[in-house]
């Protein structure tokens, strides 16, 4: 019998790192909006990079593809069992949209400029996360939110997903990483056909455009069950110095032409898949050492108290930093597009977080306390049902 070179985690098991991970990316992504509000992504050599932190969303669509994958791949390797759809969307519901609607109805009914405009159209579009589908409703202090309309898409297509490749199971598993490569690769080719879309609309923002992404999450979910001493790759993918390195050489590239051009300006092609690779790099890079880890490793900024609150409060600070960046400049005095890159950053940051923390206190955990515990009580009643002693029917 062969063994791991690390123990293959429950279907279900929480990983320490790759919380503190997601509070990383949510930094990420508040350092790029931060970095083009004060015109510092125009700041020579530097400025690309800044500006290319919105790689942060490969990072969160690889953990969603991870996370949300992996009970799935533990079920088709005989490990557990996967999630009822009703169960896993009612989860995906009380996860993502009540500290979002506040957000959203904060931002339409308060926030000078967004409140002004807001139509039925906006409002509708918004609360029902459609806005990539409909055009001109991001609106000011809801823009980020079109990498949320993609995720929750993802959410609505994974149990498709696993229906697809349900058969793919005990010795057949093995060919489920082949086929979510090939996925891969079709995806990629997406934003190369014309696709018909409304005026003010663009396909490649739509999820077969970053279905890479999250493909890099799901790879690794269906890699963990596969580790073996003997296999090379193994070694390699739990090298945590090497994949990073990778990760950041991936960063670098996608500063170039080759992540697009820099600001609003819409890219080739070509580039909207170059730039989906270098993605898809960037979060498999980063993710692998976490989740195929050599026997010993530790992470031990990724697994500090400080990074856990961080990814315990990433989704609010997600929601909430644009609202924040938005107030900033008028309530302190800062002109737009003019510099103060670190003083804005300093502020924004300072501010949201306690509104991330309260989102999480007040919203976000008692939704999630909420959907477990019904969990247990449909849990309860179907073992009641299973158990009931069925009565004989009478003989005559």
């Amino acid at each position: 019998m062969t063994t791991a070179t690390a123990p293959v985690s429950p279907p279900r098991s929480f990983i320490p790192a790759l919380e503190g991970m997601r509070g990383m990316a949510a930094l990420g992504v508040l350092v790029t909006h931060v970095a083009f509000q004060t015109g510092a992504s125009g700041t020579p050599v530097i400025g690309p990079i800044l500006e290319r932190f919105d790689m942060a969303v490969a990072i969160f669509f690889a953990l969603s593809g991870f996370l949300l994958w992996r009970p799935h791949a533990a079920a088709a390797h005989g490990l557990g069992r996967a999630p009822t759809t009703t169960r896993y969307l009612l989860h995906r519901v009380a996860r993502v949209v009540p500290a979002y609607w506040v957000v959203v109805v904060f931002v339409l009914l308060l926030l000078p400029g967004a409140a002004h405009s807001a139509n039925l159209r906006v409002w509708l579009s918004n609360l029902g996360l459609q806005q990539v589908f409909v055009p001109l409703t991001l609106t000011d202090g809801l823009t980020q939110m079109w990498s949320l309309s993609v995720e929750m898409a993802f959410y609505v297509v994974l149990p498709l997903l696993a229906w697809l490749v349900v058969r793919l199971r005990g010795p057949a598993a093995r060919w489920r990483v082949p086929v979510l490569c090939g996925l891969i690769a079709v995806s990629l080719t997406w934003n190369l056909w014309p696709i018909p879309t409304p005026d003010a609309i663009h396909a490649d923002n739509w999820l077969p455009a970053y279905l890479p992404w999250f493909a890099a999450g799901t790879v690794l979910a269906e890699l963990i069950h596969l580790v073996r001493p003997e296999v090379r790759w193994a070694r390699v993918l739990s090298n945590k110095p090497l994949m990073w390195a990778l990760a950041l050489a991936a960063l670098l590239l996608s500063a170039t032409e080759f992540g697009g051009p820099a600001g609003l300006e819409r890219a080739h092609p070509w580039q909207y898949a170059m730039k989906m690779v270098l993605g898809m790099i960037i979060g498999f890079g980063l993710l692998a050492p976490l989740v195929i880890r050599r026997p010993g490793t530790a992470n031990r900024w990724l697994e500090s108290r400080t990074a856990a609150i961080l990814g315990r409060w990433s989704y609010g600070v997600f929601l909430w930093h644009l609202v924040v960046l938005t107030v900033v400049f008028p309530v302190f005095g800062i002109v737009p597009f003019n510099g103060n890159f670190l003083y804005v950053l300093v502020l924004t940051t300072a501010l949201t977080l306690p509104l991330a923390a309260a989102s999480f206190a007040l919203v976000e955990e008692p939704c999630r306390r909420w959907a477990a515990r019904w969990d247990r009580r449909v849990s309860a009643a179907r073992v009641e049902r299973e158990t009931e002693p069925v009565e004989s029917s009478p003989t005559r």
